[in-house]
């Protein structure tokens, strides 16, 4: 049973699927609920797996491996040469993605009830975009990663430009088309790789990649290496996004239904970190060294531009868009610190910001439902209309400038820790960020609950069902930030082998 438990995660929002293609399309109510039932399956196998984990299990026990496809007949030389098998498995840093995942599929699940029509074709795409998730984060061949990936994208276009505001297609065109360059450069360094090795299995190739270019097909040079490195740091820079690759999601952030939103700044942009990690540093940790200096300095730069922007919008989606480039600067700053302190903290930043920006655009969500707007001067007095809204709203701005005790203080103290250890210059010129980060966020939430607007005086504050995500949500924002072993622990395994790769210490 071990052994297809990785697959039936993959593939268990399918459940959902047919019930909701069997509902006929008015049945609203019940295509809402089979909606998000279909997103309880992955949430609670993932919870198996985890209390699997703590309680000393090998998450190796779940690795999967199926033969699928072979190019050629070359087993007189080898019999893995140019086979692509089926093969999902699991270590630490991918449970801890997919625990990101499902809790924030569910709860997006359930912050689409303000979805007003289409409701079958909507609750179709979002799970199958959670299969593409799912199998993003337990792929073990580049090519099972990449059809994933793209498994990703249709959803999320069709979903941007179906059910979002005003200018929704223009987003999802933009989405598709930056998305679909960053794919593009993807797929020529797998098949590259794949026609140089035989291979596309990640520890294979992990392996060759580290042994001086011995593969079990064709030698490969160093300079070859460094262009492959660098085509995946690109790939998974736009889907990051890393300045000055951004513009396409700042669209979509301010068009996208909230709860598409919701998964994309707190999933869908991960894929980029977690590429970064896994391909870039995992498989090419040579290569990555040459170019740390270039990852930190992108990273200072998106901190900062992400920061400077977020400070003079009036919209707070676009306040939300630029502080996520500046949160994802952050993050490139700790993958370019090569010390366990850095690629720590950018791994928490990860989470961090994904719980984060999953809260802040569920408020956004029920903030549209009961104004009918999200620019800030017409937002102006809401901690009398809606008290418990502007607690949460409060709560969750100080998570985001990094207040002590919730998770965005232990992120951006490990990254800023590490650093200052390799490069002190662009640490000290980063902390500027820092500064500017409690402005932006301040200004937005005070001219929200303190700010001067007689119109809003009747608005209902969050009750029932509002309260669950709104309340999961901080809880785990809270629970990494008071006890940011959560994370840790499993990180450990993958940041020590990277770390050896790396030649640190």
């Amino acid at each position: 049973m071990n052994v297809y438990l990785l697959s039936l995660l993959v593939f268990s929002p399918l459940l959902g699927i047919v019930m909701v293609a069997l509902m006929p399309k008015k049945e609203e109510r019940t295509i809402k609920q089979f909606g998000f039932f279909g997103t309880l399956p992955p949430l609670f196998l993932s919870f198996f797996l985890c209390s699997q984990y703590y309680s000393g299990v090998a998450l190796s026990l779940f690795d999967i491996k199926l033969n699928w496809i072979r190019f050629g007949n070359l087993e007189m030389y080898d019999p893995k040469l140019f086979t692509v098998d089926f093969e999902l498995g699991l270590d630490g840093l991918s449970l801890i993605f997919i625990l990101l995942t499902t809790i924030i599929s569910s709860l997006a699940a359930i912050a689409s009830i303000y979805i007003k029509q289409g409701w079958k074709g909507y609750y179709l795409l979002f799970l199958i975009l959670e299969i593409g998730m799912l199998g993003v984060f337990t792929s073990e061949n580049l090519i099972l990663f990449f059809i994933f990936f793209e498994m990703t994208l249709i959803p999320a276009f069709f979903l941007i430009g179906r059910w979002g505001f005003l200018e929704r297609e223009k987003a999802s065109y933009s989405f598709l088309i930056y998305n679909g360059i960053g794919s593009a450069v993807l797929l020529v360094a797998i098949l590259i790789l794949f026609a140089r090795t035989g291979t596309t299995n990640i520890a294979a190739l992990t392996q060759i990649m580290t042994m001086g270019g011995v593969s079990l097909f064709a030698p490969i040079s160093g300079s070859m290496k460094f262009g492959l490195c660098l085509a995946f740091l690109v790939a998974f820079a736009i889907k990051l996004p890393v300045f000055p690759f951004h513009s396409w999601m700042v669209r979509v952030h301010a068009e996208a239904p909230p709860s598409i939103v919701m998964i994309h700044a707190g999933v869908l942009l991960k894929i980029g970190a977690y590429g970064i990690i896994r391909f870039g540093m995992g498989i090419f940790p040579e290569q990555y060294k040459s170019l740390a200096f270039t990852v930190v300095l992108f990273g200072v730069l998106s901190f900062l531009y992400g920061a400077f922007l977020a400070l003079v919008q009036t919209d707070f989606k676009l306040v939300l868009a630029y502080s996520s480039i500046s949160h994802m600067g952050i993050v490139m700053m700790g993958l370019g610190a090569l010390n366990e302190a850095g690629i720590q903290g950018a791994t928490f930043q990860v989470i961090s910001h994904g719980f984060i920006a999953a809260l802040l655009f569920f408020l956004v969500a029920v903030l549209y439902e009961r104004t009918g707007t999200t620019m800030l001067p017409k937002l102006g007095g809401l901690s009398k209309s809606m008290p418990i809204f502007s607690g949460f709203m409060l709560a969750c701005g100080l998570a985001s400038l990094g207040l002590p005790g919730m998770s965005g203080f232990i992120s951006e103290f490990m990254v800023f820790l590490g650093l200052f250890k390799s490069q002190p210059l662009l640490a000290a010129i980063g902390v500027i960020g820092l500064v500017l980060t409690a402005v932006y966020i301040l200004r937005a939430v005070m001219l929200m609950t303190f700010g001067k607007n007689d119109s809003l005086v009747e608005k209902r504050d969050l009750r029932g069902w509002e309260l669950v995500p709104a309340t999961v949500l901080l809880g785990l924002i809270i629970s990494v930030g008071v006890y940011p072993n959560l994370l840790g622990g499993p990180l450990q395994g993958t940041i020590k082998a990277m770390m050896l790769a790396l030649g640190g210490r």
